[in-house]
């Protein structure tokens, strides 16, 4: 069996400061006028939906319950429902877009599984091409990601304005 290591991740991971406030409670906590400028793609009544700062591809996603619960087994079933039809929309978004080999999707839940934001319940949707991690992020701890983050925001926001 082979392994790729990523040391990057785990030195990202075990120095990042604690936060006096939640990330995402600040961002929601925002004038709606300021969504483009958080790169929130979406408000709705249980969650929202925004372009992680950080992507690992372009095109990551991430669904936030608005509610700052750190678990599933704290989401109501309308939170978790809006959560998975708020994912679907997301990969039908990302298809359409960038026409990507497949998916990632899934949660992090607490600080030792890789959540970069202990504490509140987010579902990260990453668009996969075959080949897409490569030299550069591998052994350059690089990642090159093709497109600034305004012009994903500008290429996606159509598809959850209709909503």
């Amino acid at each position: 069996m082979d392994y790729i290591w990523t040391p990057w991740r785990y030195q990202y991971i075990a120095t990042s400061a604690e936060a006096d406030e939640c990330v995402f409670c600040l961002i929601l906590g925002k004038d709606p006028t300021r969504d483009k400028e958080n790169l929130v793609l979406a408000r709705q009544a249980r969650t929202f939906v925004l372009l992680n700062r950080f992507p690992y591809t372009s095109g990551h996603l991430m669904i936030v319950a608005r509610r700052h619960i750190s678990s599933l087994s704290e989401a109501t079933t309308d939170e978790l429902n809006e959560i998975i039809d708020s994912a679907r929309l997301s990969e039908c978004a990302l298809r359409d877009v960038y026409r990507p080999d497949g998916f990632n999707m899934g949660f992090n839940l607490g600080k030792c599984a890789g959540a970069g934001v202990d504490g509140h319940l987010h579902l990260h949707v990453l668009p996969r091409w075959i080949g897409d991690a490569n030299v550069v992020s591998v052994v350059g701890q690089t990642r090159v990601i093709p497109e600034e983050l305004e012009t994903t925001f500008g290429r996606l926001s159509p598809y959850f304005l209709k909503r």
